[in-house]
């Protein structure tokens, strides 16, 4: 039986909904999974639209109206006046409020076991803190969304190479103070939880340094010698296959040469930085740690080339096999 899958439209200014008609308009896409649009439906004919894409959908006013014995895509109706009035390219609280109520509702289905996975067009961060998200970013707001209270974190996933962050979407200045041995190996522990639901079988981590040289003993920074090879130790007592303290100038090279399978790096741009300039145009992002797997593609809303045609599907297709391929594990797992 195949995964049930929502897909969630994403900020309607940006290539979000060419994506999505794009993405749907693959036979290989339908073939893998069942899958419930959550959109504003007229956001879905524009995407369509562009796309030039004529994706035919059963549209529906409640998940339970949803037929997936039919070869027609699901369309779960979310009206919005207000995201219709949109100007393309232009951060918009209304489409900013429009993906809240899309990504909220999708949420919603997968905690209570209507859909086994959420996979979702790029969202525009500033957007969505003008609609009053109140969290650091979706990942947090989707781990307040669905009550869920250990670590829910974003890896970014290319062409098979994994990164993880102990820190995410704070303040540079901020990173030193908010590492600990406990976040550090909770990191490295929902690293190794993810890739198995991905199918790895045991897999290799390695645990970057924050400073130069990793800290060169000690003389740019203590950090490696107190809190994070303390935690790489305490990691390996649980069993993972883990390394580190590394370098991050050459940790990234020994993920690109097979090595290892993850990186864990210590703030944002550390790693993002590097898996990005190891191939961008295959980017993943798996928000990690919920009771379903979650992807999006790793890029932007892309303002600059919105109604275009110039979007290109693959990052989106990517991101969509990677998370109907870990929901079919997780079912797996449990049966």
């Amino acid at each position: 039986m195949k995964p049930k899958i929502a897909l969630v439209q994403g900020d309607a200014t940006g290539i979000g909904p060419e994506l999505m008609a794009k993405l749907l308009a693959h036979a290989e896409v339908r073939e893998a999974a069942d899958i419930l649009v959550l959109s504003d439906r007229g956001v879905f004919e524009a995407g369509c639209a562009v796309a030039g894409e004529a994706i035919p959908v059963h549209a529906i006013a409640t998940a339970e109206d949803a037929d997936w014995s039919e070869s027609a895509i699901n369309l779960l109706d979310l009206p919005d006046a207000a995201v219709q009035e949109v100007t393309p390219g232009v951060v918009s609280a209304a489409a900013g409020q429009a993906v809240l109520t899309c990504f909220g509702k999708a949420l919603d289905l997968c905690k209570a076991g209507l859909t086994d996975g959420l996979c979702f067009m790029p969202f525009n961060k500033e957007a969505m803190h003008l609609a009053g998200l109140g969290e650091e970013d979706e990942s947090q707001w989707a781990r307040t969304r669905v009550g869920e209270r250990s670590r829910v974190s974003e890896f970014n996933v290319i062409d098979g190479m994994w990164n993880a962050r102990v820190t995410s979407h704070v303040p540079l200045r901020e990173v030193a103070e908010r590492l600990s041995q406990e976040e550090i190996v909770a990191s490295v522990k929902l690293a190794d939880r993810t890739l198995k639901e991905a199918g790895f079988a045991r897999p290799r981590i390695a645990v970057a340094a924050l400073n130069p040289h990793a800290g060169d003993g000690g003389k740019i920074g203590r950090e490696e010698i107190e809190i994070i090879a303390p935690a790489v130790e305490r990691a390996r007592a649980l069993q993972i296959a883990c390394d580190g303290p590394f370098p991050s100038d050459t940790l990234y090279i020994k993920v690109r040469d097979g090595d290892y399978d993850c990186a864990v790096s210590m703030y944002h741009d550390q790693g993002q930085i590097a898996i990005k300039l190891l191939g961008f145009h295959m980017g993943v992002s798996v928000l990690s740690g919920l009771p379903f797997p979650m992807t999006t593609p790793a890029h932007g809303t892309a303002f600059d080339i919105v109604g275009q045609n110039r979007a290109n599907v693959e990052p989106a297709r990517r991101a969509f096999m990677m998370c109907a391929q870990m929901a079919a594990n997780r079912r797996d797992r449990a049966a």
